[in-house]
């Protein structure tokens, strides 16, 4: 579990603390490096807010987000914001978070992000509306990239070596976009993708 800001370390610490192990870091980059080091992590909580004081660390919210998913497909997000309001969801969810919940809602909320994350499910805080992004809303670049090379009748090991990937990563990346999109198999997932103009 990775938090980001120091503000909410004990919130969320206390929150956890009997289901989960739970890792702290100061930044985005210091985040990075912890799951680049010790790596195979569950889930991150990363915070939304820009740092509060002058830091040479650009990785903060959804920049945060997109390393984080970069270094290790698949891991469950949890965007944690300071309020429930739509346009942090979205951005959260865009960068490709699994889930929101506001810092002010109560600590069940957060609970059930966490969970849903581990599984990659969605979450979203119920005070931010508590509506689920419309399928595709929440694939990453890397999701997308992946689903309209299977539209284009790739396999798993050619989308693998035309990215420069491992076919464990593409394996991975695939259960997650199906997971996005609630999709059963493939092929389902590529029609979702069309039908959503997620696609070409």
């Amino acid at each position: 579990m990775i938090d980001r800001q120091p503000t909410v370390r004990v919130g969320v610490r206390e929150v956890l603390r009997e289901r989960y192990e739970v890792e702290e870091t100061e930044s985005g980059t210091s985040a990075l490096q912890l799951l680049t080091d010790v790596g195979d992590f569950d889930v991150a909580i990363v915070d939304m807010r820009p740092p509060q004081e002058s830091t040479n660390d650009a990785l903060w919210g959804a920049a945060t987000i997109r390393a984080l998913l970069e270094a290790q497909p698949g891991l469950g997000i949890v965007a944690h914001g300071d309020r429930a309001e739509r346009h942090l969801v979205g951005e959260a969810i865009a960068a490709g978070a699994n889930a929101f919940v506001a810092k002010s809602s109560e600590p069940d909320k957060l609970s059930r992000a966490v969970e849903a994350a581990a599984d990659s499910e969605t979450f979203i805080d119920p005070a931010a509306g508590g509506r689920r992004p419309r399928a595709g809303q929440s694939l990453t670049k890397r999701q997308r990239q992946i689903l309209q090379m299977f539209a284009d009748g790739n396999s798993t090991t050619q989308v693998a070596r035309k990215l420069g990937l491992g076919t464990e990563t593409v394996k991975t990346h695939t259960k997650q976009l199906l997971s996005r999109l609630r999709a059963q198999d493939r092929a389902h997932a590529v029609a979702i993708g069309l039908r959503n103009s997620l696609i070409d």
